[in-house]
């Protein structure tokens, strides 16, 4: 059976949406859970609840808060967090769950169970809903500054989670840009792409916000500035339409009717559409799996983030992604030496051929 931690100090909701949450997968989902926080704040939580025996406390005197900065969580050595991850790092569970500071989950993991040994940073991949399977979305705010070869490795990771966790054959990988074109993008989007084009990924090249919602593309490759600012304004756009449908079937007694005669394929069309249906986001990269639950996450989206890690356990993601790394760095490395001699040799022949155009200038 699949061991869980669970933050129960975590988020905004905390203690009560985390307990419930985990006592709603603990039953349906057959995982064991450890609740990870302090004894006293849990146990009232528990006393009135049927307990399933797959439930457990593990102390921790301390709590991250949601606006504590990573370096200050790391150092909070009996924190809730750096407790789960102890426990994944001791192989007492094989996850961590955490609705709470993602900055912190981040540091926090790097800190005690370390990164993948292919991985410069680990990155968040977000599931984004579409008609299709859904768009993964890496990485959405863990790395603002990124290198080229990071991005690729967040191609990487976000490929292999699309294949496992979301079933799609051969994903198709992107560069989020503000163009299709090649001259578009910046130095990091054109430098990325250029070492994607020789990977093992099934790469299309650069692909713009609207493609991530028409099933063109499977996984979407950006720094986390762009990725969080992308993610933070689709949230935004779906509160937005919500409350304009919400206004316009309110508006007249034949409106009202026919939201009644479309609820039931309205409601089926929400619940695609809803984040908390598709559980938290992987920290991918991490030495062990680690799912970063929304800050504002209830007894549903606890349980779903939970699912989420049992199904990256089962998977085994991790091996699949250095596999693939491995793969990757190998068709990037050898071509690199050849690449940077090719950028030499053109500067050379540039100037000869420009010493060669004024010798020839003066002669006319």
């Amino acid at each position: 059976m699949v061991k869980i931690a669970v933050d129960a100090m975590g988020g905004d909701h905390a203690p009560d949406a985390i307990v419930a949450g985990a006592l709603s997968a603990a039953r349906e989902l057959g995982v064991e859970i450890v609740l990870v926080g302090r004894k006293e704040a849990i146990e009232p939580k528990l006393e009135h609840r049927s307990l399933a025996p797959a439930v457990r406390i593990a102390h921790a005197a301390e709590a991250v808060a949601m606006d504590e900065s990573p370096s200050a969580a790391i150092r909070k050595r009996d924190s809730s967090l750096a407790v789960a991850y102890d426990l994944m790092n001791r192989g007492e569970v094989q996850a961590v769950v955490s609705a709470g500071n993602s900055g912190a989950m981040m540091a926090v993991g790097m800190f005690v169970v370390g990164k993948l040994p292919q991985v410069d940073r680990p990155a968040i991949s977000v599931v984004i809903p579409t008609p299709g399977k859904g768009t993964v979305i890496i990485d959405a705010g863990a790395n603002v500054d990124c290198k080229p070869r990071q991005l690729v490795q967040f191609a990487t990771m976000g490929s292999i989670y699309s294949e496992q966790i979301l079933g799609v054959s051969k994903p198709r990988v992107g560069v989020l840009s503000n163009g299709e074109e090649e001259s578009k993008g910046n130095d990091l989007t054109r430098a990325a792409s250029e070492e994607l084009s020789r990977t093992p990924l099934n790469y299309i090249g650069y692909v713009e916000g609207r493609d991530i919602f028409n099933d063109s593309v499977d996984v979407v490759v950006c720094d986390g500035f762009t990725g969080n600012v992308a993610l933070k304004t689709m949230e935004g756009l779906a509160s937005c339409i919500g409350r304009m449908l919400k206004d316009a079937f309110h508006e007249t007694a034949f409106s009202r009717v026919g939201y009644l005669m479309s609820r039931g394929p309205l409601m089926r069309a929400y619940r695609r559409l809803d984040y908390r249906e598709y559980g938290g986001a992987p920290l991918l990269g991490l030495s062990g799996i680690a799912i970063v639950a929304h800050g504002g996450s209830g007894e549903k989206e606890i349980r779903n983030a939970i699912r989420v890690a049992k199904e990256a356990v089962a998977h085994d993601v991790n091996r699949r992604i250095m596999e693939l790394l491995v793969q990757t760095d190998g068709a990037i490395a050898p071509a690199e030496p050849q690449r940077i001699w090719q950028r030499v040799k053109s500067k050379f022949t540039g100037k000869a051929g420009a010493e060669s155009e004024t010798k020839g200038g003066g002669k006319v």
